[in-house]
């Protein structure tokens, strides 16, 4: 029977999964987590492209009032049973081992070479800006324009050089919930988001030192938005499927401005310590801007051999 919500909505019933399955389900958070270790690229740009958006978002959603409810009456078995806990399992597990074994690895790319890691992800995020927006059903004139004001949005916020903001309670349990909401949505990576709040390098050292306070903040904010974002935004691909596909497909494209991998750095005048990249074209042509060119088209040929096998095997249920 179909799990309802607190607002009445039935979520589908959970896709019967054998172990094969779940296996792929954290291959699939294993992409996401890659691509959530590099500021500036979106897990929810893997979770569409890889064809678990919907599903994440469902299963997100059934933390409902019910589950609460039952959770806070120690009725655990009854709790866990309207929730896909096992899909949300396996997808965290790929995840977090994403980033327990890709955090260091990538980090030392980004310092040593980061054109090749920027132009791998540019590649993806190019090619699913062209998987997503085929999801679009009909393409009008209002769809375009949302596309487009989405694209200039998302270009400028990218853009956009980190601010110094308090550390008091209110802003962090605000920062949290803006990030995890950036998080979801395809082309907005949470981390760049706490990067513009300037909150990126407060909550890095509160891991670090273990400082439990400022981060169970964080993560109650993180948890109040992702439940009542994934609300409204299921209720929009509901209600405007379209234009909210399209506000999605702008949004990716307009992040190709922070995923571009030929950069040149300037310091800020006036502010100690703090710079921002400025986009260029590479002067001459060398062995590694071909080797970039080839992590580029491997990315989107990646990308688009996904989307392929992906429709290959809903085919094959119909």
């Amino acid at each position: 029977m179909p799990e309802v919500t607190s607002s009445g909505a039935q979520l589908p019933d959970p896709p019967t999964r054998s172990l094969i399955d779940y296996v792929g389900v954290a291959a699939r958070g294993f992409c996401m987590g890659a691509a959530d270790v590099v500021p500036g690229v979106s897990g929810g740009t893997m979770a569409f492209v890889l064809g678990i958006y919907d599903e994440l978002l469902s299963a997100i959603q059934s933390f409902n009032l019910v589950f609460f409810r039952r959770l806070l009456s120690f009725r655990w078995r009854e709790a866990f049973a309207g929730i896909p806990w096992r899909f949300l399992l396996a997808l965290g597990s790929g995840i977090g081992v994403a980033i327990l074994a890709l955090a260091e690895s990538l980090q030392w790319a980004l310092h040593h070479h980061p054109e090749f890691v920027w132009a791998f992800f540019f590649g993806l995020v190019l090619a699913s800006v062209f998987v997503v927006r085929k999801h679009v059903k009909r393409w009008t004139a209002s769809t375009v324009a949302f596309a487009v004001v989405a694209a200039i949005g998302a270009y400028v916020l990218v853009g956009l050089t980190p601010t110094q903001t308090p550390d008091t309670p209110w802003f962090l349990f605000l920062s949290g919930a803006i990030a995890i909401c950036a998080m979801i949505l395809p082309g907005i990576s949470g981390a760049f988001i706490l990067v513009l709040l300037g909150k990126y390098q407060y909550v890095l050292d509160a891991v670090v030192q273990r400082d439990l306070v400022p981060l169970a903040i964080v993560a109650a904010g993180c948890a109040v938005g992702l439940l009542i974002f994934v609300r409204l935004l299921r209720w929009l691909l509901r209600r405007f499927h379209d234009q909210t596909v399209a506000v999605l497909s702008g949004f990716m494209l307009g992040s190709l401005r922070k995923v571009w991998p030929w950069k040149d750095v300037q310091a800020v005048e006036g502010v100690e310590a703090l710079s921002v990249e400025i986009n260029i074209l590479p002067a001459v042509f060398t062995a590694e801007i071909g080797f970039a060119l080839g992590l580029l088209g491997l990315g989107v040929g990646l990308v688009l051999s996904i989307e392929r096998l992906a429709a290959r095997r809903a085919t094959g249920r119909q």
